[in-house]
């Protein structure tokens, strides 16, 4: 994939990472799955489509819960990595879908809740918006979510950064501050705000598992080549030796949910 507003246009292809992306992207807390359900996302025999799922982490741990998924995603690899997860799991409410979220195929009103997890700024926000309007059921519910590392109050993931941008310098993935809300463009006579919520809470990481979720980063294992990110994986690990086993690394978590407007 390559987006003139992401990176400097430079080309990233998650579908590189995806065992690794499986392995180790499964990170979002409890608490944040439960906080989903008591928003009204997770309710037994719900329609919910996952855009940009990735290997589809959001279905696979809301899957209990008795609502039926499709995950979809441009990236095939991504897909299919998930998929061998849910056969593993014996899941059977869960689809999958090679689409883009601005032109998924689905039907009008098709799905009561559309989700996007750590991806929407990855699509054309309004095409993208136009399309989850138009599939969305009246009264249907948009959920998106951000969950972002805080490198200004994080030693680890300050040092993290600097250490990305010196092997990619066009990365801009970083710098993430506290977030601070404003209604979208793109929701305007479209959708209505139901909830926003942000909270602040330290995952937990051994030492492999957190050199795991750096090499899924966009900025690493993703767009740098194999070579390069051999080359990072040396000096990170090093880098990490310092620190003492397991880190807990301070995380925003960051919902919206808008009801559609039809």
């Amino acid at each position: 994939m390559k987006l003139d507003f992401i990176d400097k246009g430079k080309e990233f292809d998650f579908g590189r990472v995806s065992n690794e992306y499986a392995a180790y992207r499964n990170i979002y807390p409890k608490s944040m799955y439960d906080k989903l359900i008591s928003f009204g996302i997770g309710k037994k025999g719900q329609s919910i489509l996952d855009l940009g799922s990735g290997t589809a982490v959001l279905p696979l741990n809301l899957a209990y819960t008795g609502a039926v998924f499709t995950a979809s995603d441009i990236s095939e690899n991504q897909l299919l990595a998930g998929s061998r997860i849910a056969k593993e799991k014996n899941l059977d409410n869960i689809d999958f879908k090679v689409c883009s979220a601005e032109n998924t195929g689905f039907p009008d009103n098709s799905f009561d809740a559309v989700t996007a997890v750590q991806c929407f700024h990855y699509f054309n926000a309004d095409k993208a918006t136009d399309e989850i309007f138009r599939i969305l059921k009246p009264n249907g519910l948009f959920c998106k979510i951000l969950m972002d590392w805080l490198p200004f109050e994080d030693e680890v993931i300050g040092e993290l950064e600097q250490i990305v941008l010196r092997y990619n310098p066009n990365w801009g993935g970083g710098g993430f501050e506290k977030f601070r809300y404003k209604y979208p463009d793109w929701a305007e006579g479209k959708f209505d705000i139901n909830t926003i919520h942000s909270y602040n809470e330290y995952l937990e990481f051994t030492k492999e598992a957190w050199l795991g979720r750096v090499i899924t980063c966009r900025g690493v294992g993703a767009s740098l080549t194999k070579q390069q990110t051999d080359e990072f994986v040396k000096e990170y690990s090093c880098m990490l030796d310092k620190y003492s086993a397991p880190l807990h690394l301070k995380h925003q978590i960051h919902i919206e949910i808008y009801c559609v407007n039809k």
